[in-house]
C-alpha cells in the first residue's frame, strides 16, 4: 500500500531533532525505506563535535540515479507555540510542528510520492535519498561527507532534486534552478587609545574603518545576471564596545555578509576587499570566510520534469528563480545537476509552522510524476 505523507511528516515531526540531535528521524525514515525495498547505508559522521547522523538509501543499480536530497534536523522552537512543536498535529487542515515546512514534510512527500510510484513497477533506472542531519548547523558533517562517502565507492548520482521549500506562498510557483555565494567578512582596525580632549596623541580607528565601510559600499557590485539578481553587500555589525564618552578607543570593528550572482566567486570578491581595505592603510585585520559559491543549473531535462509535474497538478508554471540564501544544493551541483521544489516556504523557521495537508498530497503527487517522467519502469 502506498505510504501517507502526513502520516510519514507526523512520525518525523515527533523526533524533536534540533541541530545537531537526530532524536530517532532517521531511524524512522529508514525504516519507512527499508519497508520499500532500499538498501539503507548509515554515513555518520563526528569530524566538526557532535555525532550527526545522515543516511544514503537507494532502489536499484541501473543509471539512471535519481536522488532527491533533504534534511531532518530543524532549527530551534523559539517564541511561544499555540500547540506542542513536535507534536504534529493537524488542525483545520494544516499539520503543525517545527519542520513540517522546513524540510520533514517535503521528505515525507517524497518518500509517499515513492511508494506509489512502485506500485506501477520498479525503476528502470535508480531511485535514492540522501539525508543529513546537519543542513541548520555548520553543514560540515552532513551533505558534504554523503558526497565524499559516495565518491570513494566509485558510486555516482545522475540528477538530484531537493525538497527545500522553494513556493513563496502557493504550491507550485517557482523552483530554484541556482542561488546566490555566500561570503562573510570581518575587519578589526587597530589605534591607540587616548584622551577625547587630546586626539592629537591618540590613534582613532573608527574614521579609518569608516573610510573602509565607505570604499566598500559607495558602488553596487553589480547590476545582475540573466537569472541572478544584483549582487548585495550588508553590514552586519559595527561594534567599538566603549563606555566611556571621553575615551578614544583602541580597536574599532565590523562585519559584513555579501551574497553574490555568477558574475563573482569567493576568491575574486576576496581580493578586492582586501586591495579596497588596503587602500585606507593603518594596522587592521582582515577575516575573509566563503560558505558557498553561487551556481546554477541550466535549464534542461530535470526543470522541465519539474515544470511540467507542478503545472498537471496544480496549473501554475514554476518561475525559474535563483533568490533566497545557501542550501546543500551548493556541494551536490559539484557532482550532477541539481535544483530545488519542495513545499511553501512562508512559515519556515517561525513559530507555529505548519502546512496545509492539501499541498502535502499536492507535493507528493508532483514527486510521483517527476520520477515517472525521469526513472520510469521497464
Amino acid at each position: 500500500m502506498a505510504l501517507d505523507p502526513v502520516t510519514l511528516a507526523q512520525d518525523l515531526i515527533r523526533c524533536p531533532s534540533v541541530t545537531p540531535e537526530d532524536a530517532g528521524a532517521i531511524g524512522v525514515l529508514t525504516r519507512a525505506l527499508e519497508g520499500l525495498g532500499f538498501t539503507c547505508h548509515p554515513v555518520d559522521s563526528a569530524t566538526r563535535g557532535p555525532l550527526i547522523r545522515n543516511l544514503y538509501a537507494r532502489l536499484g543499480t541501473a543509471a539512471p540515479n535519481f536522488c532527491f536530497a533533504g534534511h531532518t534536523d530543524v532549527v530551534p522552537v523559539g517564541g511561544q507555540w499555540s500547540v506542542d512543536p513536535f507534536g504534529g498535529h493537524v488542525l483545520n487542515g494544516r499539520l503543525y510542528g517545527r519542520g513540517a515546512a522546513d524540510m520533514k514534510g517535503g521528505i515525507a512527500c517524497f518518500v509517499a510520492a515513492v511508494s506509489r510510484f512502485l506500485e506501477n513497477g520498479p525503476p528502470k533506472g535508480s531511485i535514492s535519498l540522501l539525508i543529513t542531519g546537519d543542513e541548520e548547523g555548520p553543514a560540515v558533517d552532513g551533505t558534504v561527507k554523503v558526497l565524499d562517502w559516495l565518491a570513494a565507492r566509485g558510486e555516482t548520482l545522475d540528477l538530484c532534486l531537493v525538497g527545500e521549500p522553494t513556493n513563496p506562498r502557493r504550491l507550485g510557483e517557482m523552483m530554484k534552478i541556482g542561488r546566490r555565494g555566500s561570503l562573510n567578512c570581518r575587519i578589526r582596525v587597530f589605534g591607540t587609545q587616548g584622551h577625547s580632549a587630546y586626539p592629537h596623541l591618540a590613534d582613532n580607528p573608527i574614521p579609518r574603518l569608516l573610510e573602509m565601510l565607505r570604499r566598500l559600499t559607495e558602488t553596487p557590485l553589480d547590476q545582475g545576471s540573466e537569472h541572478f539578481q544584483a549582487s548585495t553587500l550588508a553590514l552586519t555589525t559595527v561594534d567599538v564596545g566603549n563606555p566611556a564618552t571621553n575615551v578614544i578607543p583602541a580597536e574599532a570593528r565590523a562585519g559584513f555578509n555579501i551574497r553574490f550572482n555568477d558574475l563573482h566567486s569567493g576568491a575574486s570578491l576576496e581580493t578586492w576587499i582586501r586591495e579596497t581595505v588596503a587602500g585606507v592603510g593603518g594596522e587592521y585585520e582582515c577575516a575573509v570566510e566563503v560558505s558557498g559559491e553561487s551556481f546554477l543549473t541550466q535549464p534542461g531535462p530535470l526543470s522541465d520534469a519539474v515544470a511540467e509535474a507542478a503545472r498537471a497538478v496544480t496549473g501554475l508554471t514554476p518561475e525559474l528563480s535563483t533568490t533566497g540564501g545557501t542550501s546543500d544544493a551548493r556541494f551536490i551541483k559539484n557532482f550532477c545537476p541539481v535544483l530545488e521544489f519542495g513545499l511553501t516556504a512562508q512559515t519556515m523557521h517561525k513559530v507555529d509552522e505548519h502546512v496545509s495537508v492539501a499541498d502535502l498530497e499536492g507535493l507528493t503527487d508532483i514527486y510521483a510524476r517527476v520520477l515517472e517522467r525521469l526513472v520510469g519502469h521497464p
